[in-house]
């Protein structure tokens, strides 16, 4: 049942039975304000605001593209999360309202359940954007005799954080059904490599000024991108038509905006600058076959090679629908026989001295 305090969500469609719909998969946990077009929304707008809006695309008269472009250019509504509702299966499109500050895309016809899961997770991604900056502004009143206070406080925001991205690696993973633990287990296997990295002594300008916990974490993000790829795509059983893996791939460049539509522009962030790295650079090959840059050799960032070799292992190693999981044997000498080819030569020598390591890891 509804809280008093339930957070208001207003839906914005040109069809009434749409609108019916929505409104009642929302009622029982949200407010709803419903609008017939964007004109109506932005009218009611005027007298209020709600915590996000659903908006669709394709509308006569004024459709959900140039609506956005209001809605960010006002400052009054340019906060408020706007997530587009289409029947359009077109990375295209889904890129160039991704661009303009829409933060998610949800395909109709509409799984009720999955629209509830999208909304609770960017309200919640809202609430702990006004936390963190709450936090940020009190500890800029902190001084040096106050550094032990500054200490714990940096704690709570880096678990808060911690709990975010999980929170967000579950959304990505419960998209297809059949991910498992990929964004964990990429995570242990990318931390072997890092410290592997740092052992060896090598690639010594690579790594300076390296914190692993953080890049571990950034790497969680490195397929945020699927957060807007079609479920016919993601949860087809079967292997990719060309067109199909051709949207699929659009995941990298989906994601790389998406973290930069977090990145305010204010502070000089690590952990997004990290994760864009992961994300826009993990499917490149050494050999210059890889997507979506088609980069080679070393112009291909080096926290994308790393993140290739885990990222492909995993992939090896789990099971799917369309294939059965190879052994740890099996998958190391699939990366063997990828170097100098999909992977950096250097780094698949140093990933055979540490393949033990990645023996067992849970899946």
């Amino acid at each position: 049942m509804r809280s008093e305090d339930a957070k208001l969500v207003m839906l914005v469609d040109d069809s009434g039975t749409n609108l019916m719909a929505g409104k009642a998969a929302l009622s029982e946990n949200y407010k709803v304000l419903t609008a017939g077009s964007a004109a109506i929304m932005l009218e009611t707008l005027e007298w209020s605001k709600p915590e996000l809006i659903l908006l669709d695309v394709d509308m006569p008269e004024m459709n959900g593209f140039k609506a956005i472009k209001i809605l960010k250019g006002r400052p009054e509504t340019r906060d408020i999360p706007v997530i587009f509702l289409t029947a359009m299966n077109d990375g295209i499109s889904e890129l160039e309202g991704l661009e303009l500050g829409a933060v998610d895309y949800v395909a109709k016809p509409f799984s009720p359940p999955l629209l509830l899961k999208r909304i609770e997770l960017h309200l919640l991604l809202e609430d702990q954007k006004h936390v963190l900056e709450a936090q940020k502004n009190e500890l800029q009143h902190y001084n040096d005799n106050l550094q032990g206070m500054v200490v714990e406080k940096t704690k709570t925001i880096l678990k808060l954080q911690n709990k975010l991205l999980t929170a967000m690696a579950e959304m990505i993973e419960g998209r297809d059904g059949v991910t498992g633990n990929h964004i964990a287990n990429t995570r242990r296997y990318l931390g072997i490599l890092l410290n592997a990295v740092i052992k060896s002594g090598l690639w010594a300008d690579e790594i300076e000024g390296w914190d692993v916990e953080l890049l571990c974490q950034s790497c969680q993000l490195h397929d945020i991108g699927k957060i807007a790829i079609s479920d016919s795509i993601l949860k087809k059983p079967g292997k990719l038509t060309d067109e199909e893996f051709a949207a699929m791939q659009q995941h990298v460049v989906l994601g790389v905006h998406f973290i930069e539509n977090l990145d305010d522009g204010e502070d000089d962030s690590a952990f997004l600058h990290y994760a864009k790295i992961f994300a826009g650079y993990h499917h490149e090959k050494w050999d210059g076959t890889g997507y979506p840059y088609k980069l080679s050799g070393e112009n291909i960032p080096f926290l994308g090679r790393l993140m290739a070799i885990a990222d492909v292992y995993d992939a090896l190693t789990a099971e799917r629908p369309y294939k059965k999981a190879f052994t740890h044997d099996e998958a190391v000498r699939i990366i063997l026989d990828g170097r100098g080819k999909h992977f950096d030569p250097a780094l698949v020598d140093l990933f055979a001295k540490n393949t033990d390591m990645f023996r067992g890891i849970e899946k």
